[in-house]
This record gives C-alpha cells, sequence and structure tokens, in this order.
C-alpha cells in the first residue's frame, strides 16, 4: 500500500524531480567542501538583538523576494504562456510609492504602513493591469507586452520621487526588511511562508489553479467549458504584481532607502529562471507553485556556493549560466522522454529476465 502511495505521488510531483536533486547535489557538494557551511549560530547584531545567522539563513533570506516573485511569475507563465520581464521595474514603481508616503507621513506607524503598502499595491496592480491587457485582449506575446514597462519602468519609479533617493528611518520598516525585535529568524522568510500559505489556500477552495492550466493548455476549449481566457490572463498578471509590490517594499525595507536604478535589478531573469528550473514549462499550462519556489532556493543557494568559493563577483553570473543550462536541458521535454524512453526499456529488459528465471 505505502509503496502504491510512493508511486502515485511520485508520478504527480515528477517535474520536482530536477530541483530537489539540485538542491540535494549543491547540499552534498557544500558538506563535502566544507562540513561547517550550513552552521547556524545565534549572535547578536547591531541592534543589540539575538539573530539566527549562517549561509543556510542567507539563503533562505536572500532568496525571499525571488521566490515571491516566481510564485506570481509561475501564473503568468501557466496562462500566457510566456513571462513579463518588467517585474524589477515594476517592483522600483512599487517600492518609490512605498516610500513616497512614507516620507510625506508626519510620523510611521503600523497604520502608516499598511496604508502605504496598500497604495503600493494598488500602483503596481494598475501597471499589472496593463500588461495584462496588452496580453489578453491584444494578443501580443507577453514578453514583448512587458518590454514596454521593463524599458520605461525606472523613469516612471524616478519621476515619482523627483529623481532622488530617500532614506527612511524607521523601526518597523527596519523590521520588515530585517528583524523583528526577540524574533531571531528574518522577516523576509515569514513573509514567503504568509505569501505560500495564501497560494495554497486560494488553490485549494477555488477552481483558481485549473483554470489557469485549462487556459494555458487550449485556450479555445477552456473557452468552451464556460472559461473566461481573457479574464483568467488579466487576473495572472494582476496576481503577480500584488507579489511584485511585496517584493518592492521587502527591498526596500533591508535598505532603508528606495534606489530606481538598483532594487531589484535583473530579477526577472532569475524568476523566470525558477519557473523553469521547477519543471514548469514555459510554454503555459499545468504548473506546481512548489517547483518555482524550489528553483528560487536552488538559484540562491548556488549563488551562496560560489561566493563561498571566492568566486569573483563579475564571475558569478557565467557561472551560474552554465549550472541553470544544464539544469534546463536535464529538464526539457526531450531529455525527458529519452529517460522515460530508457527506463521503460530498462523495466521490460528486468521482466523479461525474471520471466526467463521462472522458466
Amino acid at each position: 500500500m505505502k509503496s502504491n502511495k510512493f508511486k502515485r505521488w511520485f508520478s504527480e510531483n515528477t517535474q520536482l524531480l530536477i530541483p530537489v536533486i539540485a538542491i540535494l547535489a549543491l547540499v552534498i557538494f557544500n558538506l563535502i567542501r566544507d562540513p561547517g557551511f550550513f552552521s547556524i549560530t545565534l549572535t547578536v547584531n547591531n541592534d543589540g538583538n539575538q539573530v539566527l545567522t549562517g549561509n543556510l539563513i542567507s539563503i533562505l533570506n536572500g532568496a525571499s523576494e525571488l521566490a515571491i516573485l516566481a510564485m506570481g511569475m509561475t501564473l503568468v507563465t501557466a496562462a500566457a504562456g510566456g513571462q513579463d520581464i518588467s517585474v524589477g521595474a515594476a517592483a522600483a514603481i512599487a517600492g518609490s510609492v512605498f516610500v513616497k508616503i512614507l516620507k510625506g507621513a508626519a510620523s510611521i506607524t503600523p497604520w502608516t504602513l499598511i496604508f502605504a503598502f496598500l497604495a503600493c499595491c494598488a500602483v503596481a496592480m494598475i501597471f499589472g493591469a496593463f500588461n495584462g491587457t496588452l496580453v489578453s485582449v491584444f494578443n501580443i506575446q507577453p514578453m514583448i507586452a512587458t518590454l514596454i514597462l521593463y524599458t520605461c519602468g525606472r523613469s516612471i519609479a524616478y519621476w515619482i520621487n523627483g529623481g532622488a533617493t530617500p532614506t527612511v528611518t524607521s523601526p518597523l520598516l527596519k523590521a520588515l526588511g530585517g528583524y523583528i525585535p526577540g524574533v531571531p529568524v528574518p522577516t523576509p522568510i515569514f513573509i514567503v511562508i504568509i505569501v505560500a500559505i495564501l497560494f495554497a489556500l486560494v488553490f485549494r477552495f477555488t477552481t483558481l489553479s485549473t483554470y489557469i492550466q485549462a487556459v494555458g493548455i487550449n485556450q479555445k476549449a477552456a473557452r468552451l467549458n464556460g472559461i473566461n481566457p481573457i479574464g483568467m490572463k488579466l487576473l495572472s498578471f494582476v496576481i503577480l504584481a500584488v507579489c511584485v509590490a511585496i517584493a518592492g517594499c521587502i527591498s526596500v525595507g533591508r535598505l532603508g532607502l528606495i534606489n530606481h536604478e538598483t532594487l531589484l535589478l535583473d530579477i526577472e531573469m532569475d524568476a523566470i529562471l525558477a519557473v523553469a528550473i521547477g519543471g514548469n514549462a514555459l510554454g503555459g499550462g499545468k504548473f506546481k507553485l512548489s517547483g518555482s519556489i524550489l528553483g528560487a532556493y536552488t538559484i540562491q543557494a548556488l549563488t551562496i556556493t560560489l561566493y563561498a568559493m571566492k568566486v569573483p563577483s563579475v564571475s558569478v553570473k557565467a557561472y551560474k549560466a552554465i549550472v541553470i543550462i544544464v539544469l534546463v536541458v536535464i529538464g526539457s521535454p526531450v531529455v525527458k522522454s529519452a529517460a522515460s524512453r530508457l527506463w521503460a526499456k530498462i523495466k521490460g529488459h528486468g521482466s523479461l529476465q525474471k520471466e526467463v528465471a521462472k522458466v
């Protein structure tokens, strides 16, 4: 019975095989290279709070924005069969709005922080709806449609704060991007968990994931079954926009300022790679959010590993590209199909040998 359950689970989650193997490979490699690589220590930070530190915490904490964006990117990829390359620029816009409101407040209270967050969510959703309209209504390829905001988004962020890079000093903001006093785990890790739980609840109690996958697999068939493809694509872009706003606020909280030129620069490429490494088809259709989350942590673990090996920062992207190419090729449909045929032959040969042995 247990064997059948395991086989059924494995057959339903084969796309998680690549990110799981990649993470395990990185873990084994680092443990061989440095047995203490994943050790966690309790230290006191500059604010006098006891916090957990170590490479494992750096991986979980550093991948927070990427993991959140990867979740939203997965929905857009599944529904629209393409990717949004403007998430970094949109995060800069959302972050600029967030800082603008906080700077204009007489004092930063929890309510001020919530209002600023809701405002930047609203602005991000407007730009997300703009991208979604171009894709769903005008049938423009997602990468081309989002190229507009990718090109001008950081300029819009620049205009919002009048070309300045204002800083915001607040214990609340510092807690958002760092540590809550008395809690040794970085706050962004909790935010990722909350976002993942919210997605899980939405998928559990609604048909959103089924509808999005149906639209991505066959738009015409989905329409015949009463699903609105335009609405699903538009909704996926709006949900991604909320993820963008969350990631932008976390990034602002880490730095305590907004720099429109560098905020989450090039993170859109890592988000797309996280979706691909997670085994999700970049052409749309069936998806697993957990795969994209694992893909995000795989990328961050690889980055931390390269830095621990003293690889120069200018060379990190080249090494990452080589490893990611290998992972993506291994997870490609061609390689998967060839592996399936090989495994079927091996099983068939094994069954034949058993039959011969019985005779």
